[in-house]
């Protein structure tokens, strides 16, 4: 009997502790550095691992910079190599806390929500405040912000020769869908 009762209560425990914490592991980055006139520079990463701390509004998104696809493949290795250095800066990272957050008023209609934290991109560090898009789906919670970089807050050399064929300000859309 208190074996049973023993049991019973971890189960409940680990689902009550799964609850808190939501999972993606297919949430999408896609950025975009083109410039007017120019061949376009973007790409995508559909294979981004994001967690959400329901109890703590906290988030982190983890993204591995050789995962971003192009649709050319040279673009994809001079960015790999010459711009981002992913095997010395193998990923990104984004860890934040949703201001004002409650999943248990969360529905269909999308929220606005700010989300402060720090991004890490090729070892540097900075502290980042966006926009969040909010809201409650069949498939569990979907998140979409869309926010812009800047290359030289994470000392991204981009050559002379491309310099005015990529913006220094990148803008970047996310996509995630918490389960």
């Amino acid at each position: 009997m208190k074996t049973t009762l023993l049991l019973l209560l971890l189960l409940v425990a680990n689902s009550i502790g799964a609850q808190e914490k939501l999972n993606a592991k297919n949430s999408s980055i896609v950025f975009e550095a083109s410039v007017p006139f120019f061949e376009a520079v973007e790409a995508k990463n559909e294979m981004v691992n994001s967690v959400l701390n329901t109890k703590k509004n906290t988030i982190v998104f983890v993204a591995m910079i050789n995962q971003f696809r192009f649709e050319r493949s040279l673009m994809e290795e001079h960015f790999n190599k010459n711009y981002m250095d992913s095997k010395k800066y193998p990923k990104a990272i984004f860890k934040g806390i949703i201001e004002k957050f409650d999943i248990k008023n969360l529905d269909e209609k999308k929220g606005e929500y700010l989300i402060k934290g720090e991004i890490i991109i090729r070892g540097k560090s900075k502290k980042i405040n966006v926009i969040a898009q909010i809201q409650k789906i069949a498939e569990g919670m979907e998140l979409i912000s869309n926010f812009t970089l800047n290359t030289d807050d994470f000392n991204i050399q981009v050559p002379t020769i491309v310099r005015s064929k990529i913006a220094k300000n990148v803008n970047v859309s996310v996509k995630t869908v918490f389960h």
